[in-house]
């Protein structure tokens, strides 16, 4: 779908600093290791991995393949070593049905346990709309979700031949395998993905934008009437590192109103869009003084004129760090 044509990236370590030229394609790989482990902060640390065994392998790399190719080569063997004989990274709907807005329901799961939230500059690439466009609906939160219950080289495969648009003899030589196995691996690995009911999403526009900032009023004064008309009546709500999620509007509401009262009062900042979709900073009143202590980064999936989906991803000590966020807001 991104459609790169590897060409224009092929470039041999003889034109130019090895450093700047692996610094090209951080952002692509980023994105790529991404999909694969389904958290930014091991995607850096595979990418800086990759980087490092090409350093090391530079004498060995003679320009015979696109660096290009060479660098996914080596990054695919290092997610592939990084996600050998652990579980799958998951959203609290993939793990069972939604609960009742009970605070009895809550009950924390390891980090590992969940598909953490990336900022899209570090894996949304600049120029073409279209590749932007297609870059932004593959790292959204249901479809990393959904590749996680791939097989870590089915993942691979369809990362690469659905995604980046690889033929398959390319896939095939990057893993040392056949055509046919590809080709079968890419057919088990769709049919894998039609059952996870990933819809596409639609492009923000005036009143998309108009809705988001009469949310962030609206929540910011708790007003559940105005919320009301904004939050559609299907939509869904997640807390990782909680595995507790509420389905309908107004199950969420009677958990705002209820064990999340604390949220009332809260301050409300824009934060870089997260996987492709509008995020928020929230702040909730201090207990110990004035100002006001970080508690959730939001992330909104909006769709026919409506909020879907609201996720809220409560490990601020290292999200809010990420997207730029301050670690207090003063009163």
């Amino acid at each position: 779908m991104l459609g790169v044509n590897e060409s224009s990236l092929a470039v041999t370590p003889g034109t130019g600093p090895l450093e700047d030229q692996l610094e090209r394609h951080r952002v692509e790989l980023n994105a790529y290791c991404y999909r694969m482990l389904g958290s930014p902060f091991e995607a850096e640390d595979a990418v800086q991995e990759t980087f490092v065994r090409a350093w090391r392998g530079h004498d060995r790399f003679e320009g015979r393949a696109a660096l290009r190719s060479w660098l996914y080569r080596i990054a695919t063997n290092v997610c592939l070593d990084m996600l050998n004989g652990r579980e799958r990274r998951a959203r609290p709907m993939d793990l069972g049905p939604a609960s009742e807005p009970l605070e009895s329901n809550l009950h924390t799961l390891p980090e590992t346990t969940w598909i953490q939230p990336v900022p899209d500059g570090l894996v949304v690439p600049e120029g073409d709309p279209a590749e932007v466009a297609v870059a932004r609906e593959t790292i959204r939160l249901a479809f990393v979700a959904a590749l996680q219950h791939l097989p870590p080289r089915q993942r691979a495969v369809l990362i690469l031949c659905e995604v980046l648009r690889w033929q398959a003899s390319e896939a095939a030589e990057l893993l040392d395998t056949s055509v046919a196995s590809v080709n079968s691996a890419l057919q088990r690995a769709r049919a894998t993905l039609e059952q996870t009911d990933v819809s596409a999403t639609e492009e923000l526009d005036d009143a998309d934008r108009e809705l988001l900032g009469r949310y962030v009023q609206a929540f910011e004064r708790y007003d559940i009437e105005a919320l009301t008309s904004l939050i559609h009546e299907d939509a869904t709500q997640s807390m990782p590192p909680y595995d507790l999620w509420l389905f309908g509007r107004d199950d969420i509401f009677t958990w705002w109103l209820g064990p999340g009262i604390g949220c009332k009062g809260s301050r409300v900042l824009p934060a870089p869009f997260a996987n492709g979709s509008p995020a928020y900073g929230q702040y909730k009143p201090s207990e110990t003084g004035p100002g006001y202590e970080p508690w959730a980064l939001q992330v909104l999936e909006l769709s026919g004129g409506r909020i879907v989906e609201l996720t809220f991803f409560l490990d601020t000590e290292r999200v809010f760090p990420l997207f730029g966020l301050p670690a207090r807001l003063d009163a």
